[in-house]
């Protein structure tokens, strides 16, 4: 475990690899609710076939058209960064919560109901992705709300990141309102990301101020019913980003499929081959075995999620860490992914770069 444990630590999200009193729970503003009326959510492409997009790409004069562009490729679907792993939101409008904009963390990196018409006037659907409890931003402008250490202070993960503390309903509403406003600006879904407990750094002496009313493992499923019932009004889809071995075996990240699944309408799956350490999935070296270990760590999902609704989609690694990865390595793993009956695939590159040709239709 230690060997994917490193290797989370280097890639970012696509890395995704506790008493005290909490604030109070969190209650649902129904004016802001009746704000917009649900209309349904939007039609799903028949294939999922995406790329990520960083909200500083999405800032560049010109750069958002160059991956709608990738629509004549094959691209049914562009995930867009609402909220990152540096505790940044990515546009600023009414619906943003004040509190984001007080300390810094809502910045205008792109206009984000511009930017919903114009993916959709490419006919492509638009999924905006959400860090929820790292967030060095909100952490540091409000220590109440983080992951402590013993003596008060803030804990920080291994790369000096601050968290925010899950427990905390507080800090539920204050990711929910972000993804309120993600739903009133136009996106069709909202992918909560970083939706466990840290895995990296002296996560041994991280303290969670917690009423105790939830086990671990009921926190995540808790969080994301709480979403659910927020966002319904709004006609958005919602989905959670979980490890690839999630569905394996209990990580102790608080991430366990089965039970956050009734309430998303899709897990997507982080199944990179680099994640996998050696031994890992009955694969000696799963990085050298791409469409293997997509095929066996989906067949895990769909033996822990059977009887589930959600649909699952799985993260394509599409960039290269300890074996340099070219469009075979990258097509093994979309292959996998069809044959197990995934509704799709997203291309994940933490510099937005992806190979020509992946985003082929199926043949």
């Amino acid at each position: 475990m230690a060997a994917v444990l490193t290797t989370v630590l280097l890639l970012g999200m696509g890395a995704q690899f506790v008493s005290t009193q909490t604030g109070s729970e969190p209650t649902t503003d129904l004016a802001t609710l009746a704000a917009i009326p649900s209309t349904g959510p939007r039609t799903l492409p028949i294939e999922l076939r995406g790329v990520h997009v960083t909200m500083g790409l999405a800032s560049l004069p010109g750069k958002l058209d160059e991956y709608l562009d990738l629509e004549r490729d094959g691209l049914t679907a562009l995930e867009l960064d609402v909220k990152d792993e540096n505790g940044e939101i990515g546009f600023i409008t009414p619906a943003v919560p004040r509190l984001a904009v007080s300390i810094g963390a809502a910045r205008e990196y792109y206009a984000a109901a511009e930017t919903a018409k114009r993916v959709h006037g490419r006919g492509v659907y638009l999924i905006g992705r959400l860090v929820v409890f790292e967030d060095p931003v909100l952490s540091r402008a409000r220590p109440d709300l983080a992951v402590r250490r013993s003596d008060g202070s803030v804990w920080r993960d291994a790369a000096g990141l601050g968290w925010t503390n899950p427990y905390d309903r507080r800090v539920w509403k204050y990711n929910v309102d972000v993804a309120v406003a993600a739903a009133k600006a136009g996106f069709d879904e909202v992918m909560f990301d970083y939706v466990r407990f840290p895995s990296d750094g002296d996560v041994e002496n991280a303290v969670y101020r917690s009423g105790r009313s939830l086990a671990r493992r009921q926190v995540m499923p808790a969080f994301l019913r709480y979403a659910r019932n927020r966002l319904e009004p709004f006609g958005v889809r919602i989905s959670a980003a979980v490890f690839g071995l999630s569905a394996a075996r209990d990580l102790g990240v608080g991430q366990i499929p089965r039970m956050m699944a009734p309430y998303v309408d899709t897990v997507y799956a982080m199944t990179y081959p680099s994640l996998f350490g050696a031994g890992e999935l009955g694969l000696q070296d799963p990085s050298l075995a791409p469409g293997a270990t997509v095929s066996r760590a989906l067949r895990r999902f769909e033996l822990a999620l059977r009887g589930r609704d959600a649909l699952v989609v799985p993260w394509v690694q599409d960039f290269s860490f300890s074996v340099p990865y070219g469009l075979d390595e990258v097509r093994a793993q979309i292959d996998a992914a069809r044959i197990s009956g995934a509704k799709g695939y997203m291309l994940w590159n933490a510099e937005g770069l992806y190979t020509d040709g992946a985003l082929e239709p199926a043949s």
